[in-house]
């Protein structure tokens, strides 16, 4: 039994490890192999790491009586997963929602491009032994295996947009073996790149920050075609036309252009020095103007907005808020967590000027802003204006097309991310799409991390595969060293805490007049944020009856008799 049950978890972990025996190294020297620990030393839904001969770390993550070994950091930003939130039958991430199966490592809900490396595992006289590569030990990230473009396979599949939606969506084509021709049209002259930073960071490297090398596309016969747009989809004859004048045919088409950065119209709207920060190019621009005399208005208190000011307030005279809410984060995340980050921002030197608006930009003769009057007739001075007021979907190119719009500029889709248009699918921020946590209704939701899912559904839709959404909404900020964890979706009346807001360590439910907890937040809290979202992934529901008494008892409901950290085994 024991030979058997060790030829087929090496046939597993070759075939997960996307090796084929004729591949799988000759030389033991590319392997390492040893006992790591005792059967007994890990329980029944808990994750441990352990060491492997001094060539590296492996994460072990006992489940159904299986011990499955994995690459023990997240492949977005490195988080250290053996504190993330076990659910059933995959890890996700406790920074920012990404999910990975326990028994692939296969990357399966999002942010990030690549999988965990999985090692193989055998269990003689209760030791739990682990055979691994050094070279998945030294690096933890694992890109799925693609297939080659074949010249007798005519398909052409077209990705409109250059974002996570549309870069995912060309990677899982190649990955699901579809050989056609691939074609992805940027607006940007980038490579699609992690745009998050713009508004946190400003200027940084855009090669390293690229989620791919130009070469990555090249080898797998992806073509992309970088700063130009599309000016029209003609859905009968199934072209697009580009705003060089060229047209293409598609087979399919994938579309997922995003939104753009609202503008603001008072007088002086068009001098120079009011930025927005969109892409790259902005975070680059505004990171350049900034020098330690300057007087910066922020108009917003958007997630975009707090991270601008955060982002320069080191770096200039000053920085005012200027926006119509009491407190940021208000309709997102209730009136205290506001209160208690609007206090973290003051702190920090920044100022408020609440439940008003800018009423004119002034000229400071030379076309150039010289300051704001606001609507109560307060006049500040500001080098810079920077807008955090929202955005507008990127989709006037359709207008007339055939593909049904919404009012706001979104594009209606099914639950497999086709429109009304058969063969033309929609993702990302312009999707109105269902949200499985919310009930599946339907909602516009731009989240970073939801953009690569759809961009993933998207591709296996394409392929005829039937891969109905299953969305949970998260996203996350970090803001002066305080990271929020946000996941859920829908309109509340309540909302119960639990922790202290005041220290910024807190969980917030939020409650729904039938009672019902739609989203979770939290600061200082993990995992339990990426907990209460693998709760809604399994279909489950949370009530305030659920937490009244004891805010953390449901976490039993993900899986039986979780072994959860150290914190949340005080609670």
């Amino acid at each position: 039994m024991f030979t058997l049950i060790t030829l087929l978890n090496y046939e597993i972990n070759i075939r997960n490890a996307n090796l084929s025996e004729e591949e799988a190294p000759k030389t033991e020297d590319e392997y390492v192999e040893d006992v790591v620990c005792c059967e007994s030393e890990i329980a029944e839904n808990e994750m441990k790491v352990f060491n492997i001969k001094d060539a590296g770390n492996v994460l072990l993550v006992r489940q159904n009586g299986k011990i499955h070994a994995l690459g023990t950091k997240c492949t977005h930003y490195g988080a250290p997963l053996v504190n993330g939130a076990l659910g059933d039958g995959r890890i996700r991430c406790q920074w920012h929602g990404a999910c990975f199966n326990i028994e692939t490592g296969d990357i399966e809900d999002f942010p990030g491009f690549d999988s965990l490396p999985c090692h193989q595992v055998t269990i003689e006289n209760c030791k739990v032994k682990v055979r691994a590569k050094r070279s998945a030990l030294e690096n933890p990230k694992r890109i799925k295996p693609m297939c080659k473009k074949l010249e007798s396979d005519k398909e052409h599949y077209v990705i409109i947009g250059g974002g996570p939606a549309g870069a995912i969506c060309v990677e899982t084509l190649r990955q699901e073996n579809f050989t056609g021709k691939i074609t992805m049209i940027c607006k940007e002259k980038y490579l699609p790149y992690d745009r998050v930073k713009v508004s946190k960071i400003g200027d940084f490297d855009i090669e390293q920050n690229q989620f791919r090398t130009p070469e990555f596309y090249e080898e797998n016969n992806i073509e992309v075609k970088l700063g130009v747009s599309a000016n029209k989809v003609n859905v009968e004859e199934k072209k697009v036309q580009l705003e060089d004048g060229k047209t293409i045919s598609f087979n399919k088409l994938f579309i997922a252009t995003g939104s753009q950065a609202a503008k603001i119209d008072v007088p002086g709207k068009d001098l120079r020095n009011i930025i927005t920060l969109r892409d790259y190019d902005d975070g680059k621009h505004f990171s350049s103007l900034l020098t330690p005399e300057m007087d910066i208005v922020i108009n917003g208190s958007s997630f975009i907005a707090m991270e601008a000011a955060a982002m320069c307030s080191d770096k200039v005279k000053s920085v005012t808020v200027v926006a119509r809410s009491k407190a940021p984060f208000k309709h997102a995340l209730g009136e205290e967590v506001g209160y208690a980050f609007m206090k973290l921002f003051k702190a920090k030197g920044i100022i408020f000027r609440s439940n008003t608006n800018i009423k004119t930009i002034k000229d400071d003769g030379t076309g150039q802003i010289g300051g704001v009057e606001l609507e109560d007739g307060t006049i500040l001075n500001a080098n810079i204006l920077v807008l955090g007021v929202g955005s507008t979907l990127s989709t006037k190119f359709l207008k007339d097309s055939g593909i049904a719009l919404k009012s706001d500029g979104s594009v209606e889709v099914d639950g497999y991310l086709q429109t009304n248009v058969k063969d033309i699918f929609a993702g990302g921020d312009i999707a109105y799409a269902p949200v499985y946590s919310y009930d599946n209704k339907k909602a516009t939701i731009g989240h970073f991390p939801l953009a690569h899912y759809h961009g993933r559904i998207a591709a296996l839709n394409m392929l005829g595969q039937n891969q109905e959404l299953r969305v949970v909404p998260y996203f996350w900020t970090s803001l002066f060293g305080k990271s929020i964890r946000y996941a859920g979706s829908g309109s509340f009346e309540d909302v119960i805490y639990v922790g202290n807001i005041d220290e910024l360590k807190f969980v917030a439910f939020y409650i729904n007049k039938l009672d019902q907890v739609v989203a979770a937040s939290s600061c200082g809290m993990d995992p339990i944020v990426s907990q209460f979202a693998e709760l809604l992934y399994q279909g489950k529901k949370l009530f305030r009856k659920d937490i009244d008494k004891k805010p953390l008892e449901w976490l039993s409901r993900i899986v039986p008799n979780p072994v959860l950290p150290v914190d949340q085994r005080m609670s």
